[in-house]
């Protein structure tokens, strides 16, 4: 099968043929149709996040089914599906409690360098997020897969499985937005986007959009953002707090940074809650005005919207067939995988939300 090889952390990858293994037990082999190219891959590609070399990148996809091998319930050849990293084993204290998310099993899911599911000329090519997604075929265990309807587009699915999961998933899991709230939304690219089609679905009274881009920043209206602050040149926490007498119910924090991290738990009113999105760089501290933790503010992190993706994917795709989930928009450009690279240089300008490369299925 054709993949994207990372062999160095910071260069360009380089497509291979890589040779990919049968589905042993509980494992399941997908024919790719369409992955989405988040900034969370280029955090391990650039070195930021270390990873075991070579690998295939890759987190965000959806396809059909090939092979599957022994002991696998959840699917059958020919069934459509969509990936999800949070893999989880269903009998930790986590899982059975309702947390898959945070699975803490190491069954089925494999830390980096552990699988050994792929190979080019006997060298081992090492899996991210248990998926690799930038590859013809995955070779996954069934507890990364959810089956969707046929009915609907594999291009749309494929971003349900990370951004759009993450941005809904943390509004109506993790910060519990209730109806006739007002939101706050720093960093409109996938995720954050995300974040605000949840706080439509959520039923919240007011959405606040904040980018650099106003490329962007007209999207998130189109998305529902009933008010916007390009912050360029200006921190918008004074504005935002002037323009709700008092601050924000909740925020959310979409870029990993600190200054940004700050800002959404400064723009909170009094017992609000700040929910940090964004994948910080390893080491980084931060820091926040303890008197302002006084009146019961709080802030909290989410890994991938704390979700439950067996049910949350189906229903998400299920508001996106009803249009009250809006995904269309969402899709920046289409690319070939020979093409990866040059879609990787386009994150770095910011202007992207998704960009998707299709390995033409003909689904």
């Amino acid at each position: 099968m054709k993949a994207a090889v990372v062999w160095k952390a910071g260069e360009p990858m380089t497509i291979e043929n890589v040779t990919i293994e049968k589905p042993k037990s509980r494992e399941v082999l997908v024919r790719t149709a369409y992955a989405g190219i988040c900034h969370s891959d280029l955090h391990f590609a650039d070195g930021t996040y270390p990873h075991p070399m070579p690998y295939i990148p890759g987190h965000e996809a959806s396809g059909i089914v090939e092979a599957v091998g022994d002991e696998v319930t959840h699917v059958k050849p020919g069934d459509h599906v969509v990936g999800c990293l949070s893999v989880f084993c269903g009998h930790c204290s986590q899982c059975v409690t309702g947390h898959p998310s945070l699975c803490e099993s190491p069954d089925p899911k494999l830390p980096a360098g552990v699988a050994r599911r792929m190979s080019l000329n006997g060298e081992v090519i090492h899996q991210s997020s248990n998926l690799s997604a930038f590859a013809e075929q995955m070779l996954i265990h069934e507890h990364a897969l959810v089956k969707i309807d046929k009915d609907l587009p594999l291009d749309r699915a494929a971003l349900v499985g990370c951004g759009v999961l993450t941005g809904v998933g943390a509004v109506i899991h993790a910060a519990k937005v209730v109806p006739g709230s007002t939101v706050a939304v720093i960093g409109c690219g996938g995720v954050g986007l995300s974040v605000i089609s949840g706080a439509v679905l959520a039923g919240a009274g007011r959405i606040i959009a904040i980018d650099r881009l106003d490329s962007k920043l007209e999207l998130a209206k189109q998305l529902g953002a009933t008010d916007v602050f390009n912050a360029t040149d200006v921190d918008p926490v004074n504005d935002i707090i002037e323009l709700t007498k008092g601050g924000v119910h909740y925020s959310f924090e979409a870029l990993g940074l600190k200054q940004t991290a700050d800002q959404a738990f400064r723009m909170l009113r009094m017992g609000g809650t700040a929910t940090l999105l964004g994948m910080f760089k390893p080491g980084n501290k931060l820091e926040f005005e303890g008197s302002l933790f006084i009146k019961d503010r709080k802030i909290q992190g989410s890994s991938m919207g704390s979700n439950q993706f067996r049910v949350d994917i189906p229903n998400l795709l299920n508001f996106y067939r009803q249009g009250r989930l809006k995904l269309d928009h969402l899709i920046s450009d289409r690319i070939e995988l020979e093409q990866v690279n040059e879609g990787f240089k386009n994150l770095y300008g910011g202007a992207p939300v998704r960009q998707i490369i299709d390995f033409h299925t003909g689904v």
